[in-house]
């Protein structure tokens, strides 16, 4: 009998995390249906994931699969499989969001919801090239509908929505370094809609009248933790158009436990960055503050929150890769290779929180005690 390693234990725990279908859905997607120059499906995903998730060349990739046993196959060769792959991944990441518990509120009137996010990637190398990415998961099939690569430095290579593709019904979700009124009006022109979390340095706020919007007047209205608050507002016309932009805020007041880590949160980052910390931006941390241009009619003000707690929730999925996992070498030339790079970090992001849940259940033995599943209390 083979003696495992430890690497080889570590990836056969990996393995047990994935949905139960995870082999059925690699034909069933049409990713895999000849297994040529890889040893088995688990040798080939291994292969696959080295590239995506420790970020190696395809041809680095390409050395250690072959030395190790798991696949022969060339960087060419390999660069195709993953560009199969596509909805392979895509099967496995919605199988581990379902497992997850991860509830997405229903969308109304034909609104289709996109989470939208961007990340910096450096590529290795003391000259590695900088990458920014901008991509979008449609909901709730968690589709990869758009895939933006561009250099992280230099005017057009910012967060922005109008870098996005839009068709009428579409509604954004992002976080607040897409709070900005020119990617706003582009996505309103294109008869798209938006919930974006509100920065308010960046998307200047009027009243009916033209008067601006105190917002911590509104704000301090709601005094009570988890009350929940909305405000018709106007968004001044963006240059070069007459417009003004209706839009609405919407509003929950935070614990007080969660007020207080928002706060310490601020203070380490202006700490870090050598930066002076705004009183207003301390006081405004009581609150989260979503502004979107869908109407009350659609989503009411408990929906937007609701729904921007799924892209919340996405997000902190993929926090850990930000931090720990973005190095490595992108897809540059092809459609469905990006996306699939998306799905594979999405796919280790979402292995790597169950993991921590399953943690939580694990003896010291190293066997899942009564192997019951621990709660999903990232989703909390």
């Amino acid at each position: 009998m083979t003696k495992l390693n430890l690497a080889d234990e570590n990836w056969n725990y990996l393995l047990t995390l994935l949905p139960k279908d995870w082999e059925a859905q690699a034909k069933i997607s049409g990713g895999v249906k000849r297994l040529r120059g890889a040893e088995s499906l688990s040798s080939l995903l291994r292969t696959l994931l080295l590239h995506v998730a420790h970020g190696c060349s395809l041809r680095t990739t390409s050395v250690v699969a072959k030395t190790a046993g798991w696949a022969s196959m060339s960087d060419v060769a390999l660069l195709k499989k993953l560009r199969l792959c596509e909805s392979w991944f895509q099967a496995l990441c919605a199988g581990l969001l379902k497992e997850s518990g991860l509830s997405v509120p229903p969308a109304h009137r034909g609104l289709r919801m996109r989470l939208v996010d961007s990340t910096v990637i450096k590529e290795p190398g003391d000259t590695g090239s900088q990458w920014r990415v901008l991509y979008s998961l449609r909901v709730p099939d968690w589709q990869c509908d758009f895939f933006r690569l561009s250099s992280a430095k230099g005017a057009g290579n910012g967060e922005s929505l109008k870098y996005f593709s839009i068709k009428p019904g579409d509604c954004l979700l992002a976080d607040r370094g897409f709070s900005h009124l020119a990617g706003i009006e582009h996505v309103q022109r294109c008869g798209g809609s938006v919930i974006v979390r509100l920065n308010d340095q960046s998307t200047p706020l009027e009243h009916g009248d033209g008067s601006p919007v105190v917002l911590l007047d509104w704000l301090e209205r709601l005094v009570e933790p988890g009350q929940v608050g909305g405000l018709r507002v106007w968004l001044p016309a963006a240059k070069g158009t007459r417009t003004r932009i209706s839009a609405r805020l919407c509003a929950v007041r935070k614990s007080v436990e969660a007020t207080a880590l928002a706060e310490r949160k601020l203070k380490r980052q202006s700490s870090r960055k050598q930066t002076v910390l705004r009183a207003a931006t301390l006081e405004h941390s009581a609150w989260v503050v979503v502004l979107t241009t869908v109407e009350p009619e659609l989503l009411s003000d408990t929906d937007v929150l609701e729904w921007y707690r799924v892209r919340w929730q996405i997000e902190l999925a993929f926090k850990r890769l930000k931090s720990l996992g973005d190095v490595g070498h992108l897809p540059k030339r092809d459609a469905a290779s990006s996306r699939a790079w998306v799905y594979g970090k999405l796919l280790i992001a979402l292995l790597t929180e169950k993991m921590q849940r399953h943690a939580a259940a694990f003896s010291p033995w190293g066997g899942r005690w009564l192997e019951q599943d621990p709660p999903p209390e990232f989703l909390a």
